[in-house]
C-alpha cells in the first residue's frame, strides 16, 4: 500500500507501555513514507510521550477510564460509558474536518473499534485475532504468524502487511529539550549527583498481583546504596506514592523519591539518566527498554515473552517451576510467584548487567 502523501490515524489510547511498544511501526512508517500525515488517538495523561515526537504530526486527547483496571466499579464503568459516547461525538466531528486514508487499530477492543469507525471512509486495518468484536469494524485484518509472542512483534505485523522494512533506528522515545530540563532540575533540586551511579527503583503498578513484598524492595534499595554505592531513584505515579512511602519506612538508607513529582516524559528523561532499572512489569520498564537501559524485571502473573523488556541485555527475574506462572489474576491469595524473590537475586543481577562491584 502507497502511502506517499496520506493520512494514517493510530489507535492506541493506552496503556503506557502498550503506546510504547507502538512507537516502532509508526516511526518506520514515517521514515518510509515521511509525506505521510499521522495522527493518533491517545488518553490525554500519556500526551506527554508523544509531544516531542517529530513522526506524529497531530494527537487527540481523550479521557476515558479504565474499566480493565481491578478497581473499577460500577461507577466506573457508567463514567467510561458517558464519556466513551462524548468522546466519540468530539472525534467524528475531528475527523469529519480531516478525514484519515488508513486508520490503523492497534488496541484491538470493542471501543478502539468504535473510534475508528468514527473516521469518514478511509481503509481500517486491524488484527484478525482481535476480541471483543473488534473485527467487525474492520476493512482488512492484519494476520499474526502463531509463532509472534511479544506485542511489539505483533503490532510490527503491521509493518509486514503493509510492506514497510523496520531499522534498529525505530526503535526511539523522543524526549526533547523539556522533559530533559524537567528530570535534570528534578535530579538537581534532589541534591543528587549527576556522578553517582543511578538506579531507577519502578516498585508499582496497576494490578496487585505484580506487586514485589515492600520488604524485599526496601532490603534491595538498602544494599545497592550501602554495598555499590548508588543512588535509588524511586519512580511512578502520586497515585503509587503511599506505596513508595512504606517501602522508604523500612529502609534505613535515603533514596530519592520520584513518584508523583514529573510528567510521563519527564520521568522517561529520568530514567535516560539512570544507569539501569529494575522493576516490576510496568509501563516504565518499557520505556526503559526503548531508551536502551539494561532492564531488570521481576515477573510472576504475566509472562515476559509476551510483554517483558524488548531487546537483548536484559534480566527477567521469576520463580520458576509455578504451575501457575503467567495466569494473568489480577487478584491472588497466594502470591508465590512474587513474594519468593528475594532481594539479593535482583541485587546480583543488577551487578551482573552494569558490571558494578
Amino acid at each position: 500500500m502507497d502511502l506517499t502523501n496520506k493520512s494514517v490515524l493510530i489507535i492506541k489510547p493506552s496503556s503506557m507501555g502498550d503506546v510504547v511498544h507502538s512507537l516502532p511501526l509508526i516511526h518506520a512508517l514515517k521514515r518510509n513514507y515521511p509525506s505521510c500525515y499521522v495522527g493518533w488517538v491517545i488518553q490525554k495523561g500519556l500526551v506527554s510521550l508523544l509531544e516531542a515526537d517529530p513522526n506524529i504530526d497531530r494527537t487527540y486527547p481523550i479521557d476515558i477510564p479504565s474499566t480493565s483496571e481491578p478497581s473499577a466499579t460500577l461507577r466506573t464503568y457508567v463514567s467510561a460509558l458517558s464519556k466513551t459516547v462524548t468522546c466519540l461525538r468530539t472525534l467524528r466531528s475531528q475527523f469529519a474536518d480531516h478525514p484519515y486514508d488508513l486508520v490503523l487499530d492497534l488496541h484491538a477492543s470493542f471501543r478502539s473499534g468504535l473510534v475508528g469507525s468514527m473516521n469518514p471512509g478511509g481503509v481500517r486495518l486491524g488484527f484478525a485475532e482481535a476480541k471483543e468484536l473488534n473485527t467487525f469494524f474492520q476493512s482488512k485484518l492484519v494476520h499474526c504468524a502463531s509463532n509472534i509472542l511479544h506485542a511489539v512483534d505483533k503490532n510490527l505485523s503491521f509493518a509486514k502487511y503493509l510492506k514497510i522494512n523496520v531499522e534498529p533506528t525505530d526503535f526511539q522515545l523522543f524526549l526533547g529539550p523539556e522533559a530533559q530540563h524537567e528530570a535534570s532540575s528534578f535530579l538537581e533540586q534532589s541534591g543528587a549527583s549527576t556522578k553517582k551511579r543511578l538506579v531507577y527503583a519502578n516498585p508499582a503498578t496497576r494490578w496487585a498481583t505484580k506487586f514485589w513484598n515492600e520488604r524485599a524492595w526496601a532490603q534491595l534499595a538498602d544494599k545497592l546504596i550501602l554495598e555499590l554505592e548508588s543512588l535509588v531513584i524511586f519512580g511512578g505515579a502520586s497515585t503509587e506514592l503511599h506505596y513508595v512511602n512504606r517501602i522508604v519506612s523500612l529502609m534505613t538508607q535515603k533514596p530519592v523519591i520520584a513518584a508523583g513529582r514529573l510528567s510521563p516524559i519527564g520521568a522517561a528523561a529520568l530514567i535516560a539518566n539512570s544507569n539501569v532499572y529494575v522493576g516490576v512489569d510496568s509501563g516504565p520498564m518499557h520505556i526503559a527498554a526503548i531508551l536502551g537501559k539494561p532492564v531488570v524485571a521481576i515477573f510472576g502473573p504475566t509472562d515476559p515473552a509476551k510483554v517483558g523488556p524488548y531487546g537483548h541485555g536484559h534480566s527477567i527475574i521469576r520463580v520458576e517451576g509455578l504451575f501457575c506462572l503467567g495466569c494473568r489474576k489480577s487478584v491472588c491469595n497466594d502470591k508465590r510467584c512474587m513474594n519468593e524473590i528475594p532481594a539479593e537475586r535482583a541485587f546480583e543481577e543488577i551487578k551482573k548487567l552494569t558490571n558494578w562491584t
